[in-house]
């Protein structure tokens, strides 16, 4: 019983912090589907990742947020408004996730589990030979609470992007990999720094100052493969 208490506790918390956050009532106003836009909104700000014409793969990218930002920044501005207006974009998205993700108007959708084979058959499918030019991924593992096993997750999960970078970037493409400070976040900067010839850790304001969340962004392949070596 104690148990359950304390987790009413922490529930009830979580949930007075989250219906006052900032970040959750901007995205109801501005119709993103969750406050992790402003995540990669940040991250861009601060780097200037996102130009129109880029091809960009989003992995993990249920709900549907850093797609629906990515998007807007490719899509016409709408007159007299200042968001973006329907039609054709400047720029192509393919979004991927082992959860079901509502349409996004111009974003191309890969369901399934990114560590299966097939799954990514079906992503390089989409690509159609393209090289792309940026990768973000805010995929994360369940949690298990017990730190040697959640580290493996996380780790595997960020070397799977590693890979699927140095396979598809263009030279001088980017990476943008959630990772978590804790056991063997050491061990994934470095590995990043084996791939890339710039390595940024980067925590945006809207990532919450309790969280372990953090974000690597490398750019610049040290050594370009497969796709990835055309840069036009």
């Amino acid at each position: 019983m104690k148990v359950k208490t304390k987790s009413k506790k922490v529930d009830k918390a979580w949930l007075a912090d989250h219906v006052n956050d900032p970040y959750v009532k901007r995205a109801q106003q501005e119709g993103y589907r969750s406050r992790a836009a402003y995540k990669i909104e940040q991250i861009d700000e601060a780097l200037g990742l996102v130009r129109p014409g880029q091809v960009v793969v989003d992995l993990g990218s249920a709900p549907g947020a850093w797609s629906q930002y990515l998007r807007r920044r490719f899509a016409p501005k709408a007159a007299g408004s200042g968001g973006a207006a329907p039609g054709a974009l400047q720029g192509t998205i393919i979004a991927l996730d082992l959860l079901p993700m509502e349409p996004i108007e111009g974003v191309d959708f890969v369901l399934g589990d990114f560590r299966d084979e097939a799954v990514g058959a079906t992503l390089e499918a989409a690509l159609a030979g393209r090289a792309v030019d940026l990768v973000v991924s805010d995929m994360a593992p369940n949690l298990s609470g017990i730190a040697s096993a959640d580290a493996a997750r996380i780790a595997h999960l960020v070397e799977l992007a590693l890979d699927f970078a140095q396979r598809h970037l263009k030279a001088d493409g980017a990476l943008v990999c959630k990772v978590f400070h804790g056991s063997g976040y050491s061990q994934l900067v470095e590995q990043f720094k084996r791939v890339f010839r710039v390595v940024k850790p980067i925590k945006p304001k809207a990532s919450r100052d309790r969280s372990a969340e953090t974000f690597l962004v490398g750019r610049g392949l040290k050594q370009a493969g497969g796709v990835g070596r055309n840069t036009a």
